[in-house]
């Protein structure tokens, strides 16, 4: 079974390195790097409702607040590792102690959603009433609607004036996608993540077997914020720019609709969603003809009339069709004596 697993990491690896060499031929890596940071906004989510079963319409909350953690900090202390880990403890932080909140609280599923969207709302409302001078934290304005501008961008641990951008943030921002990848999948395959897997299925049941629901539910969710932080740092990177459109209640729809599309419950799933949606947008951007709103929302309302359960699953379905088919019509050799050669 170990080696099984090296074996898939070992391909993981090689399958990454592909591809991350062979999409600048497609796409430039300006618009490459957003893909890969909402593919990883799309991931944290998948984490949290897919296989968490928490539907968090507060998302948008941590990536925003990633990103101005990290703009904030890097004005404060110029060069850029200590706010990058500043920007994923903090969402981090905030989704412990929220979660915390919530599900020692015991509140319904119904709830969770619309106390997770009402924090988000709180912040897109609070940071478009930052313009005056009082709203500083150190050296850094909040900018209210205008957002914070000119801070320090990604550079080399340690030497400020080696800045990674273009595509050397292309590749690190890959590198940290696949990063994030792997940790999700051996936090997934761990005893923590089976249990949370459990509570995903019957939370009551999980909770008889002895296991305490509400730590393992507030883990997850912190997880699923510091994902969501790192992105939105990166975000801050990419746009060299943060403003309280990260918190917009049409970000937190579009994160839900990634990962419905991409397929919930699949590692894969939330993060081609975001990433072929993001894509499609961006697509859609230069044409002034139909209004980008009516076309995710028409492919909202399909996927879920059509296609329930995402487009990852979709295709693995077909593909085990396919090949359960292709192995039916292959039959064995018969030997001389007319029997078959697993006679």
């Amino acid at each position: 079974m170990r080696e099984i697993t090296i074996r898939r990491f070992i391909l993981s690896i090689v399958v990454a390195g592909a591809v991350m060499a062979l999409l600048p031929l497609v796409i430039s890596t300006f618009t490459l790097t957003l893909l890969l940071i909402y593919g990883m906004l799309g991931m944290s989510l998948g984490l949290i409702w897919g296989f968490g079963g928490i539907l968090c319409f507060g998302q948008a909350a941590f990536f925003g607040l990633g990103a101005y953690t990290y703009a904030v900090s890097a004005i404060n202390f110029g060069e850029s590792t200590l706010p990058m880990l500043t920007a994923i403890l903090l969402p981090a932080l905030f989704a412990a102690i929220l979660g915390a909140m919530m599900f020692y609280g015991r509140l319904g599923d119904v709830y969770l959603g619309i106390i997770t969207l009402v924090v988000t709302l709180i912040f897109f409302k609070f940071m478009n009433s930052t313009a005056g001078p009082e709203y500083v934290i150190g050296d850094a304005r909040l900018g209210g609607f205008n957002g914070i501008p000119g801070y320090q961008t990604l550079n080399v641990p340690g030497l400020p004036d080696e800045y990674l951008f273009g595509d050397k943030l292309y590749y690190v921002t890959f590198v940290l996608l696949v990063i994030t990848y792997w940790l999700v999948n051996w936090l997934l395959a761990s005893p923590f993540g089976r249990v949370a897997v459990a509570i995903r299925e019957n939370e009551q049941r999980a909770s008889l077997m002895g296991y305490d629901v509400r730590v393992r539910k507030t883990i997850l969710f912190a997880a699923g914020g510091a994902i969501a932080g790192l992105s939105g740092a990166l975000f801050a990177n990419w746009a060299e720019i943060v403003t309280p459109s990260l918190f917009s209640l049409g970000q937190t729809a579009e994160i839900i609709i990634w990962c419905i599309v991409g397929g919930l419950g699949t590692r894969l799933g939330p993060l081609l969603g975001a990433a072929g949606l993001a894509y499609l947008k961006f697509l859609l951007g230069q044409q002034m003809f139909i209004d980008n709103a009516i076309i995710m929302g028409l492919i909202l309302v399909l996927f879920v009339l059509f296609l329930p359960k995402g487009l990852v699953p979709a295709i693995e379905s077909i593909w085990l069709l396919v090949a359960n088919k292709f192995r039916g019509r292959v039959q064995p050799y018969p030997n001389k004596a007319g029997a078959s050669s697993n006679d």
